[in-house]
């Protein structure tokens, strides 16, 4: 019966329990185990999408087309270490693993990244040599399950990320599923082949921000001081985690909003664990400010990033670069509709696809499956993420220069208002029309 019908018929679906709840529901209750997936919240979140720029016109001075530059390049790492990286643009490509993905889409993501100047993360699972060898600045992460963690490839890299948390999933660990985990990837993380993975949620070794603070020493100590080191957070508590985390020492802050992504773990931790992206920006930004660290540490902001709009945004809002993870995927191909037939054979659809633990991804994107992975041309993928890094760039810059920004650090919160009482509120921006910032004193 079609939904028209049903209306005519006057019946009225609850609100509460909705067809997609009472489906969950009915799923709970026959498998008796709670739902894996991967992506970010799917549930509607204040967002960037939330806020507007005030472009220039008699009060404000704009700058001309592509004639008068905006500056794009930003440094990060200035605080300690003697090799800052510097990046050509402040879009970085966030961490995700070898074994969530395939090969092939580690070596594009880094040949993309390369192509524009920029920097790209090893994540959970280790630094493979495609990653490396394309991949002119890598990052590398350091996580609690310490898979694949080898000190002559932290030596090998132009930055680490200590990871103490994950937007979609602060306080819990990450899955890899044992279909996924092949002789290679069983390898590089001392793992059984075949058999389910759990990532831990807290490091071993320590237990607070003082036992921190020792293991960047150690780290500081085995890179020779030479390279930036980076302490990415879930954004929940992030005022207070900020100040720890600078405190500890960190050269660069991450700040992981909860429309982040993760290659799997429980859904109930995707959608109701974290706050969004633009709370918790003001709030790191706060604590910068009040510890006299703003633009001396570094902060890259991530979860949720789309387009160039959202970068400009972020950078209003007191961000030095962003970290885009899901969209970079989808640049490669992820969730493609050329192959939405064989979506449809394995239960899902195009721009619907999820289940990225079962690696059965068509796009050969997050698999191990050698004959989805060969979808994936490394050189293709690679030119597709270039490509839309630029974009990204391009429209950040337009943004700047209708504010009058010749450089797309200059952006700042006067340079927006919101639309709603609460992005106004997260963000600390004027509502539109209005000079009022609600939960601020006059």
């Amino acid at each position: 019966m079609s939904d028209d019908i049903n209306v005519k018929n006057g019946l009225r679906e609850s609100a509460t329990f909705d067809r997609i709840t009472m489906a969950e529901i009915r799923r709970a209750s026959e498998t008796g185990i709670y739902d894996i997936r991967g992506f970010g919240a799917k549930r509607p979140l204040p967002h960037f999408d939330d806020l507007l720029f005030l472009g220039a016109s008699m009060s404000r001075y704009p700058l001309e087309g592509y004639r008068e530059k905006c500056n794009t390049s930003v440094t990060l790492g200035t605080r300690f270490a003697k090799k800052p990286i510097e990046l050509d643009i402040p879009v970085t490509i966030a961490g995700m693993s070898f074994g969530a993905l395939s090969a092939n889409a580690k070596e594009a993501l880094g040949r993309g990244a390369s192509i524009m100047g920029t920097s790209t993360t090893t994540g959970d699972g280790g630094m493979t040599p495609e990653e490396r060898g394309q991949s002119s600045k890598l990052v590398y992460q350091y996580l609690p399950s310490r898979y694949g963690m080898n000190p002559d490839d932290l030596r090998k890299a132009d930055a680490i990320e200590v990871v103490l948390g994950q937007g979609a999933k602060p306080g819990g660990g990450g899955m890899l599923l044992g279909q996924k985990i092949t002789d290679r990837v069983a390898q590089m993380r001392t793992l059984p082949k075949g058999v389910d993975q759990r990532s831990a949620c807290r490091h071993p070794d320590w237990t607070g921000p003082d036992d921190l603070a020792i293991k960047i020493q150690e780290l500081r100590e085995i890179t020779d001081w030479q390279v930036p080191i980076y302490i990415k957070v879930g954004a929940t508590r992030t005022y207070y985690d900020v100040k720890l985390a600078v405190k500890a020492g960190a050269d660069v802050v991450v700040v992981d909003g909860m429309q982040g992504g993760t290659a799997a773990t429980q859904d109930v931790f995707i959608e109701h664990v974290g706050i969004p992206t633009l709370a918790a920006i003001p709030q790191a930004v706060q604590a910068l400010q009040e510890m006299g660290m703003h633009r001396k540490v570094q902060l890259i902001v991530s979860g949720g990033i789309r387009n160039g709009a959202d970068v400009a945004k972020c950078m209003a809002l007191g961000a030095d670069a962003v970290a885009i993870g899901t969209a970079a995927l989808v640049a490669l191909g992820c969730n493609h509709p050329m192959y939405d037939e064989e979506f449809k054979k394995i239960g899902s659809a195009a721009g619907f696809y999820d289940d990225y633990h079962e690696g059965k991804d068509p796009a050969g994107i997050s698999t191990q499956d050698p004959e989805l992975m060969k979808r994936l041309d490394p050189e293709d993928g690679g030119r597709r993420l270039a490509n839309y890094l630029n974009v990204l760039t391009l429209e950040a810059q337009t943004l700047a220069r209708a504010c009058g920004k010749n450089d797309l650090r200059n952006l700042e919160p006067e340079d927006l208002v919101a639309l709603t009482v609460e992005s106004a509120a997260m963000a600390r921006v004027p509502l539109a029309g209005t000079s009022w910032i609600p939960g601020q004193k006059f």
